[in-house]
């Protein structure tokens, strides 16, 4: 990875609910802001004139959850979503700062709106609980405590650039994947929809020849379906929405 021994912006470091993060949010913010940049110059954005319907209706998924009232960091970051125009990758992702990315691939194969409410809900955990900069703390935890020791200040725009490549290659750990999943329940319950929807995700994918773009990305410590379903019925969550038949609708929008 990276060998920086400087931090984005003035020396900050907390301690956030699940581990010490040397990154303030606004630092987060600032990170997230590059990687998108990074992003949208690496991937082809599906336009939204010709597919107002298909951004409408993901974008209200997203609003159920954020409008939840579980989501930490809700009012500081952007939750921007945009649709990558790839139908050959299962794959959804977010920046620090909330910006969110949905491969069109992943929608055409989901089955219900749900599914992709627990996708979404995932991601969402990722960035709420800041776990990019979070697993950027652990990794450069030697580095960040020389800098800020040193009292480094100031912000190098090429450090920056490199953070954020490094980034769109980080994996989260085994933990932050357990707590994502967690926090996505958490999110889903408090809505009509069936909260243990990123079960039927993971689910589905389990019969799959390759391995999908998502579970690179997101190593899977195993039996996470059984850990969803059994979060759901602890928490008492009663929504059952599913939407097949609207789901269907948006997927055949997207079709070639």
């Amino acid at each position: 990875m990276l060998p920086l021994l400087v931090m984005l912006g003035s020396p900050a470091c907390s301690t956030t609910k699940g581990g010490f993060n040397f990154f303030s949010v606004e630092q987060d913010k600032k990170l997230g802001a590059q990687v998108k940049a990074q992003v949208e110059q690496q991937y082809a954005i599906l336009p939204e004139r010709g597919h107002e319907e298909v951004y409408r209706y993901v974008r209200h998924i997203r609003d159920r959850i954020l409008e939840s009232g579980k989501v930490p960091n809700r009012d500081a970051f952007s939750w921007e979503l945009k649709i990558i125009d790839d139908l050959e990758t299962l794959n959804a992702f977010v920046t620090p700062g909330g910006y969110i990315y949905v491969f069109s691939g992943l929608i055409a194969f989901l089955d219900s709106e749900d599914q992709l409410a627990g996708v979404l809900g995932h991601e969402i955990a990722h960035a709420a609980l800041r776990h990019s900069t979070r697993q950027l703390s652990k990794v450069y935890s030697a580095s960040f405590a020389a800098s800020l020791a040193a009292g480094a200040a100031g912000i190098d725009p090429g450090t920056v650039s490199e953070l954020a490549t490094g980034l769109l290659s980080l994996s989260f750990s085994r933990g932050h994947e357990t707590e994502a999943d967690k926090y996505s329940v958490i999110f889903l319950c408090e809505t009509p929809y069936y909260a243990a929807g990123a079960a039927g995700f993971f689910r589905k994918i389990e019969g799959q020849a390759s391995t999908p773009s998502f579970l690179s990305t997101h190593p899977d410590p195993g039996n996470r379906v059984e850990k969803i379903e059994a979060q759901a019925e602890e928490l008492g969550c009663r929504g059952q929405e599913r939407n097949e038949k609207d789901y269907q609708r948006i997927k055949a929008l997207l079709e070639p």
